[in-house]
């Protein structure tokens, strides 16, 4: 199986990432998560741009109100086609982008919304010809405006993605009529 297929031109890949995932079990009763679809077209071989959303949540017995965060905009990856750097036989090192209008609205004030960017390496391995595993380093910032300017956060993301032919949706669409 080679990856290639997978990334090519007009194809499509929609899944997401989930970061932060806690859930505390002593008296704190604390959980939090970051929950990321993504969807993006191959407008050539190795370059997809599309959109993302992402929501985040923390929040803890007697913490006094939820931590929230959301986001919306679009997104590039750009996978490394390289077989040296590529050093696992299903896999491929990817680097992606984000820009968007982002806000991080903690219960304890210092809320920053605006302008959201994000960039970061990471690889994805595929445990058959469509459905990729990843991992990914980023980083994301905020710019804007709220009681605090900016906000920077470094996090390492778990992602399942889904890559599919647009003949298998045409014809899926089709089906359905």
């Amino acid at each position: 199986m080679g990856v290639k297929a997978q990334i090519q031109k007009g194809n499509v890949m929609v899944g997401g990432n989930l970061a932060n995932l806690q859930l505390g079990l002593n008296s704190a009763k604390q959980f939090s998560f970051d929950l990321t679809p993504k969807a993006a077209w191959f407008i050539k071989d190795n370059v997809a741009i599309g959109a993302y959303v992402n929501f985040n949540l923390y929040t803890a017995k007697d913490y006094g109100g939820s931590d929230v965060g959301y986001g919306v905009g679009a997104l590039g990856r750009y996978y490394v086609n390289d077989e040296s750097v590529n050093l696992l036989k299903h896999s491929r090192f990817f680097v992606e982008g984000t820009v968007g209008i982002e806000g991080n609205n903690p219960a304890s004030g210092g809320s920053t919304n605006g302008l959201g960017l994000g960039f970061g390496p990471g690889i994805a391995y595929f445990i058959t010809p469509n459905i990729g595993l990843e991992t990914m380093l980023k980083y994301n910032g905020i710019i804007g405006f709220g009681d605090a300017v900016t906000t920077n956060v470094l996090s390492l993301n778990v992602g399942f993605q889904i890559y599919l032919p647009t003949s298998r949706i045409r014809a899926a669409v089709k089906d359905q009529r």
